[in-house]
């Protein structure tokens, strides 16, 4: 009866406040472990929404609260909320972040879920519909092996400085829904150069019941330029679900990664996910939505993106399908469709190209390969584009503007190449844009200290242009089995390093006894050292 009676008087209370704030869920001061049927998570759940109430009060009492069993017959009759997608960290600088979130139904992806109906291995044969008969009969998305689904509610994201656990700021309470997959994205302001931030998120339903468990995350920003800073970044290409390592966790890169490079950035060049891939044919915009969701509720890559801010691209595969350029569907799933998901389950700023200073040694610069790109199969001359009359200048003049020691191109596509000789016309190192790839390879030769990075090629290589010297480093695919497309025996002059198989590339820029250096390493996917290139200034 004792207990009976503490829990009646904890409802009132909590009645009588959500009256009178009823947009604010208040935790009561009563401690609740003495209850019957529930079970404490640790959660300081009073901390979560003071920082939304008084963000300048770090000095409240906290209380634990406590959460009911979900299997207990006197639980709370709440909806509990989940984010089986980890978060992402994404375009992070000196002073700013974007955090990207998820609310799901549970806590982890479909592992028992049924398998997609066989529609073939050819693009050509498909049928013009939506996709949706590849689900059987009686069943929906959320029944499918690998189903994330969403659910409606809200989010807030809490952040501080690591050394300063007081420094608390709030982005107060978002709400997401079915519009954009039950994403948010939070623009983080105002923070401080080459700093660690500590991150803890929560989602709620919509009826501002209890929040979630928290996820933790964390991040690093940009140095000042004038800032001699050592970094490391990790650089991928090429995912794909079926072509994972490790069935269970995903890819073994993002272990390696995580574990052992412990970048202070990483940078995905794109074809992130594949939608014109037979396991499932994404040909509507559900299905390219389910793919993306699927591939990030993997463990390894929650892992990652919990910890490390990324800089995410795009190439073909995760707009509509191969070679695709504007205007190009891939059956129901329209071109503009492709670039809504993409900006909708990636975070990154108001353009797709951008350029972050990180330190006194090195500036990246991320292009886009696809918004802007004239149509493969037009003929090459002067206004045959990839990367648009806008983009490139911005490039070109961004490029004249920088003091760094080091400038590193990142592209989702090789600009020196060799590419294949056959069958390719969509990348600078193919004859079908040789006119722009002149001029870009030119422009870079001229510029001291400048290399590329790039992804798109299911192969590792480090070549040199034989007419210009421009150095670039393909950084392969996130699998072994995902390798493909090259031999050793089309090895050419100028391959300084060629490997037919799956990992990342890291570079790091650092300095020994005063000099700056800038050292490209590959990696296999267990994160061992397959080649190593350093440069000086």
């Amino acid at each position: 009866m004792k207990h009976l009676l503490l829990f009646f008087l904890l409802i009132s209370t909590a009645f009588i406040h959500a009256a009178a704030r009823p947009n604010v869920l208040f935790i009561s001061a009563y401690d609740l472990s003495e209850l019957p049927s529930f079970d404490s998570h640790g959660m300081d759940l009073h901390e979560i929404q003071n920082s939304e109430i008084h963000p300048e009060n770090d000095k409240i009492r906290k209380k634990t609260a406590t959460q009911p069993k979900a299997d207990s017959a006197k639980a709370w009759s709440v909806k509990t909320v989940y984010m089986a997608n980890g978060i992402k960290i994404g375009d992070v600088d000196q002073d700013s972040a974007i955090i990207w979130t998820r609310l799901t139904r549970a806590p982890e992806r479909n592992r028992s879920g049924n398998e997609f109906i066989d529609l073939g291995k050819k693009r050509s044969d498909l049928p013009y519909t939506d996709g949706m008969e590849q689900i059987p009969t009686g069943l929906d998305l959320a029944d499918m092996e690998g189903a994330v689904p969403g659910t409606s509610g809200e989010v807030l994201v809490t952040y501080w400085p690591t050394e300063e656990p007081l420094a608390k700021n709030s982005t107060g309470w978002q709400s997401v829904s079915s519009k954009h997959n039950y994403t948010h994205q939070f623009k983080l302001e105002g923070l401080r150069p080459y700093t660690e931030y500590q991150l803890r998120v929560v989602g709620r339903s919509s009826d501002a019941s209890q929040p979630s468990e928290p996820l933790m995350g964390r991040f690093i920003t940009a140095p000042t330029a004038d800032a001699v800073e050592t970094i490391r970044a990790a650089i991928v290409t090429c995912g794909d679900y079926t072509r994972r390592d490790d069935a269970e966790n995903g890819f073994k890169i993002y272990k390696a990664i995580s574990e052992q490079i412990k970048p202070q950035f990483f940078v995905h060049t794109g074809d992130i996910e594949y939608y014109d891939r037979w396991d499932l044919w994404a040909m509507s915009a559900p299905l390219a939505r389910f793919k993306m969701n699927r591939v990030y509720s993997m463990p390894y890559a929650r892992m990652l993106h919990n910890s490390v801010s990324s800089y995410f691209m795009k190439d073909d595969h995760d707009i509509t399908k191969n070679d695709a350029y504007p205007g190009v569907d891939f059956r129901e799933l329209t071109w503009e469709q492709g670039l809504e998901i993409f900006d909708e389950q990636f975070p990154i700023g108001e353009l797709p190209y951008r350029t972050v200073r990180w330190g006194k040694d090195l500036q990246v610069w991320f292009m886009e390969g696809r918004n802007y790109r004239s149509p493969n199969d037009a003929p090459d001359g002067p206004e045959k584009t990839i990367w648009g009359a806008v983009q490139k200048q911005w490039f070109y003049d961004t490029v004249a503007e920088s003091d760094a020691t080091f400038k590193l191109v990142v592209s989702p596509t090789p600009i020196v190449g060799p590419d294949r000789l056959h069958n390719k016309a969509d990348n600078h190192a193919n004859a079908a844009f040789s006119h722009e790839g002149n001029e870009i390879r030119t422009f870079i030769s001229e510029q001291p200290n400048m290399f590329v990075a790039n992804g798109d090629r299911h192969w590792q290589y480090y070549s040199i242009d034989d007419e210009t010297g421009v150095r670039e480093f393909s950084v392969g695919p996130h699998s072994n089995k995902h390798a493909a497309g090259y031999s050793m025996e089309k090895r050419t002059s100028e391959h300084q390093f060629l490997r037919i198989n799956g990992g990342f590339l890291v570079v790091e820029v650092t300095r020994e006894e005063g000099s700056p250096t800038i050292s490209f390493k590959h990696y296999d996917v267990d994160g061992m050292v397959v080649n190593d290139e350093v440069f000086t200034d």
